[in-house]
């Protein structure tokens, strides 16, 4: 799915996306970001054969409607969507954009409404946090039969290793440290 590359690395600066397209990783994250920023990170991202994953969620200066998620899915056109929206994420399966659903484990509550939501959208990939829960990363995939990546609070190899072992795919991190694991 993301290639040999077991660690996306999630940007939420400029000074983080540059580092980022310096590196020989495809694929990478961009999180906290404004929207007048978008275009440009695109445009470098693409210059650089690299894949964007944007959480949709996080772009400053958007709504969370319809016509945001048709600005990103047709204007920006990332690799892929991360986002908790029912309809952020059809229109990126619409738009042949990766789908990736964020799945809080909050409680068994929040996971069961994850569930019912995972059914209706059927996205590609979810994206379980906090990413330090091996037992729930196992379970997740093993319930919907959906690949899992882990991120949020992610803080050691040791952390990595841990969700890596569980079954994720992949592990999203902001910490530069652990971008080489």
């Amino acid at each position: 799915m993301f290639g040999n590359q077991s660690v996306l690395p999630a940007v939420n600066t400029m000074k983080d996306f540059e580092q980022v397209m310096e590196r020989d990783d495809d694929f990478f994250v961009v999180l906290d970001i404004h929207l007048s920023m978008l275009t440009t990170m695109r445009k470098f991202a693409n210059e650089s054969n690299k894949k964007m994953l944007l959480h949709a969620d996080l772009v400053q200066g958007l709504k969370s409607d319809r016509y945001a998620a048709e600005f990103i899915c047709q204007s920006i056109r990332p690799a892929g969507v991360i986002s908790t929206r029912a309809n952020m994420l059809k229109t990126a399966k619409k738009s042949n954009l990766l789908a990736i659903q964020r799945v809080f484990l909050l409680d068994t509550m929040a996971l069961n409404t994850s569930y019912q939501q995972i059914k209706t959208v059927e996205p590609d990939v979810l994206e379980v946090l906090p990413g330090i829960l091996p037992n729930y990363i196992q379970k997740v995939r093993t319930e919907t039969g959906i690949d899992v990546i882990a991120g949020g609070l992610i803080t050691s190899e040791q952390d990595v290793q841990g969700a890596l072992d569980a079954g994720a795919k992949a592990v999203t991190t902001s910490r530069k440290d652990l971008w080489n694991v």
